[in-house]
């Protein structure tokens, strides 16, 4: 090719990109900013139509969560600059005022006088680490804001980068600096709405739409709220939503999740939040050009989340809320101001079980709460020093006492450590050791003048005798001690549904060299395993443990999953997601003579023993064992198993009351679950029948059928 075609082929070319340069120059550099001016002011973004939640129901199919249709107030971003942003923003804000609706703010400063308002997450007594987390995590640390401001210095710091000016008051300020923090924080953008407010009332959305003009940006948008339909029971296991926040959106944006979606925080609502939530979809889209807007395009339906049915009976679930309320009341009532007679019970759990499915009917935890006030009460739950949002029938570590005795009788008369009708005689002082001597719980109250003499292994699990435990454990030791508490489930999670269950804990030498500083294997002594033998040292178990360790029992030995949801259902077209099925966990081996002994103790123990008094003429029999454990502070704590019928079982309780004195106060409330159970129920009018058949003698009248067992008790 000839030298000048070359040439001229390269003018061309430069001459084509300078062409090209200077019109990108000119639509980015000279008219940049009038063409972004006419973009900001025509936007389109998706309209999200947002699913409701599946439904949560009891074993029956009684509703306990439904939804209600409820308005949001939506906040978009259509290129207004500060000044106008904060200024539709303070009339949304005075709407929402009249109105009596609250608002998406968690700024961690507080109104006028301005202060920090970290709360207390971790439970160390101290909001320091939280604030030094916020400082840490906050992208304006150690720019425009410094770790050595105070609170209102940061507040004013936020004025500044939002372009807080002009004459708004310190409150309306504090307001607007909070609303635009926390749109910020879930990443408000022209293609990212902000939910400004949930759930706002009909007034609000009227006067918003009338003065549409005045809030440019500013749409309302239809979602769902939840609905609880019987307020303040089964709170800890129907459990909360709330706002999804930073840590949980990383882990689930992969997911489809946005920074405005609601997620299940804490009980079923969290475990099952990925059948729950359902499918958004679209109304079509908006397109924004000025203050009009169009919908146009073609909307996508969402799709309801899963319905899920629980394992549990409202009525059960309720009749043991009430009976702990009213049992710890009393306690706390009758002991008065002392610390060593009740007057500090304040707290407790109830836990009720299937022995034949492993199903859990009931699980109650006092203090309780209305989740349908949560926000509302929100502060006073956080403050409450009883815990009311702890839920403890599944994540409450208590010392089982001699409610653990039972175990330990079966594993010294499994391996052959004990015989059946061996009698070890309670000598008051248990002296085998030198350095350690205890004593039996009788020879210390009758100030060192009874014992319980010679027992069989039925006679010492109705007295409690821990003399004769004492010389239990000592034969057998620790690790045969430990083996058998995992077989039957204790220190071990129960496989329920609930994500806040604690493990829990096995006295051993591992685990005492995990909580006792400069710890050597030395360091376990034969006392621990003494005391591990009658239910104290470092054991520590859930009242849902205590309750499927008492199943276990009941059923002859097999050890199941605990279940919580029964089942998932589509809430599309009822086809069946998930059923739960009985799961054998474990299966403790126990000759027949083994279980009837360790069972007929725990039938005296209800009959004629610790608990008599509180099933005087109960018209069903039960096997039981109550326990007192003693606790660091305060009175000892109260601890009952029990299951019913004693012949044929078919649920199993456990109950604690934190400072409830004796095991027998606990045993009142198991009564009154046992009471809602057979109420109507056929056993109950076998048993009942069976005994006005009975010939009756002065000293004892046969008791009169009736519909309710509370009734036939003093």
């Amino acid at each position: 090719m000839p030298r000048a075609r070359i040439i001229v082929l390269k003018v061309i070319m430069v001459i084509m990109l300078l062409a090209i340069a200077w019109k990108l120059f000119d639509l980015q550099i000279i008219k940049g900013s009038r063409y972004l001016e006419v973009a900001n002011d025509r936007l389109t973004t998706n309209v999200t139509e947002k699913a409701p939640r599946g439904e949560i129901t009891d074993r029956y199919g009684v509703p306990l969560v439904t939804n209600e249709v409820a308005y949001s107030v939506v906040l978009q971003q259509a290129g207004q600059s500060d000044a106008e942003l904060n200024a539709v923003i303070k009339r949304v804000i005075d709407v929402l005022y009249a109105e009596g609706c609250q608002y998406n703010d968690s700024l961690p400063i507080t109104f006028a006088p301005y202060a920090f308002a970290f709360s207390d997450e971790n439970g160390d007594g101290s909001s320091e680490d939280e604030k030094t987390a916020w400082f840490d995590g906050n992208e304006y640390t150690d720019d425009e804001i410094t770790r050595d401001m105070s609170a209102s210095d940061v507040l004013n710091a936020y004025k500044t980068i939002y372009g807080i000016t002009g004459d708004y008051s310190e409150d309306d300020a504090r307001r607007i600096a909070g609303i635009r923090y926390e749109a910020e924080k879930r990443g408000f953008s022209q293609v990212s709405p902000f939910v400004l407010a949930d759930n706002v009332t009909v007034g609000a959305v009227a006067k918003i739409k009338e003065r549409s003009d005045d809030f440019k940006g500013v749409s309302i948008s239809n979602t769902y709220v939840r609905n609880y339909e019987k307020p303040g029971v089964a709170t800890h296991i129907l459990g909360r939503i709330g706002r999804i926040n930073e840590e949980e959106y990383s882990e689930l944006a992969d997911d489809g999740y946005g920074m405005n979606d609601m997620i299940g925080k804490q009980g079923v609502e969290k475990w099952a939040e990925g059948y729950l939530r359902g499918i958004d979809g679209t109304s079509g889209t908006l397109t924004r050009t000025g203050n009009d807007e169009i919908s146009v395009g073609e909307g996508i339906d969402p799709v309801p989340g899963d319905s899920v049915m629980l394992t549990i009976d409202t009525r059960l679930q309720e009749a043991a809320e009430k009976s702990l309320e009213n049992s710890i009341k009393s306690i706390s009532a009758r002991g008065g101001s002392d610390d060593k007679d009740g007057g500090d019970c304040n707290a407790g759990a109830a836990v009720v079980i299937d022995i034949k499915t492993g199903d859990a009917l009931a699980l109650a935890s006092y203090p309780s709460y209305d989740m349908s006030r949560f926000d509302e009460d929100y502060q006073s739950l956080v403050e409450n020093t009883s815990q009311p949002m702890w839920n403890r029938a599944v994540s409450g570590l208590y010392s089982p006492g001699s409610t653990f005795k039972p175990l330990v009788a079966i594993a010294a008369l499994e391996t052959g450590n004990l015989g059946i009708g061996e009698i070890i005689v309670d000598e008051g002082i248990y002296t085998v050791y030198d350095d350690y001597q205890p004593t039996c719980w009788i020879w210390s109250e009758s100030n060192m003048t009874q014992t319980h003499g010679p027992l069989d292994v039925s006679g010492a699990i109705e007295n409690s005798c821990n003399y004769f435990f004492y010389e239990v454990g000592h034969r057998i030791g620790i690790s045969t001690i430990d083996e058998y508490a995992a077989m039957f489930g204790l220190g071990e999670y129960t496989g329920i549904e609930l994500s806040e269950e604690s493990k829990g804990a096995v006295a051993s030498p591992e685990y005492k060299k995990s909580v006792v500083r400069n710890f050597t294997s030395q360091d376990w002594y034969d006392g621990d395993t003494l005391q591990a033998a009658i239910g104290q040292s470092y054991s520590l178990f859930t009242p849902v443990q205590l309750a499927n360790y008492a199943a276990t029992i009941a059923n002859g030995g097999t050890h199941y999953k605990v279940n919580l949801i029964k089942s998932i259902r589509s809430s599309v077209d009822g086809s069946l997601v998930k059923e739960a099925v009985p799961t054998v966990m474990d299966s403790v081996q126990m000759d027949g003579s083994v279980l009837t002994a360790v069972k007929n103790g725990m039938r005296r123990v209800v009959d004629e023993g610790s608990a008599a008094a509180v099933f005087t003429d109960y018209p069903i029999p039960i096997g039981g064992k109550t326990g007192t454990a003693q606790v660091g502070e305060g009175s000892n704590n109260a601890v009952f198993i029990a299951y019913a019928p004693f012949d044929d079982p078919q649920i199993a309780v456990s109950v604690v009351l934190e400072h409830g004195v004796r095991g027998a106060n606990a045993a009142n409330v198991a009564r009154d679950i046992f009471d809602c159970y057979f109420t109507n129920n056929r056993v109950l009018a076998a048993y009942t029948a069976q005994a006005t058949q009975q010939p009756q003698t002065q000293s004892q009248p046969a008791a009169q059928p009736t519909a309710r067992p509370s009734q036939l008790l003093p």
